[in-house]
């Protein structure tokens, strides 16, 4: 924890120092336009690379495979956001890092094949029919039966 805490407020004596520098160079308000305007821009990147992401993940769970690297890139794409939004030059430049789909991918493809991360699904594959049935209004199951659909009432 201790760690930590040293690590932000080096962080924000870092930011502190280079908001200095490139207020001295061009002027404290077009320094501070654009941490507005790298905010803004970066929101909108964050979404539409989020978008993207959402969109493989969905493809990939639809072919019944795991969506770890699309999981593990909205992670990234979450922790990016973060990083625009806060002002700072340092941070930004972390941030538009993030974004870099061949970066998020190798970080990604390297944080899910390693030990301390492993996804699993509660007991079923994304998009297959429940219990086995071919299609989701389920007229055959694998095993041969015929799956009837009913409404039920628990009462207690």
């Amino acid at each position: 924890m201790g760690k930590l805490l040293l690590l932000l407020v080096g962080l924000v004596v870092l930011e502190l120092t280079v908001m200095i520098e490139v207020g001295a160079v061009i002027g404290a308000l077009p320094t501070v336009g654009l941490l507005i305007l790298t905010a803004v821009l970066g929101s909108s990147l964050v979404r539409s690379e989020g978008i993207k992401t959402l969109f493989s993940a969905q493809q990939k769970m639809q072919q019944g495979e795991m969506p770890g690297r699309e999981v593990m890139g909205g992670i990234m794409l979450a922790l990016a956001g973060l990083l625009l939004i806060i002002p700072g030059f340092v941070t930004d430049f972390f941030g538009i890092l993030l974004l870099q789909p061949w970066l998020r991918n190798k970080l990604a493809d390297k944080l899910v094949g390693s030990s301390q991360f492993r996804m699993q699904m509660g007991g079923f594959q994304a998009q297959q029919p429940p219990f086995g049935a071919d299609s989701i209004d389920g007229r055959r199951d694998n095993r041969g039966g015929t799956t009837i659909e009913g409404e039920f009432e628990r009462k207690e």
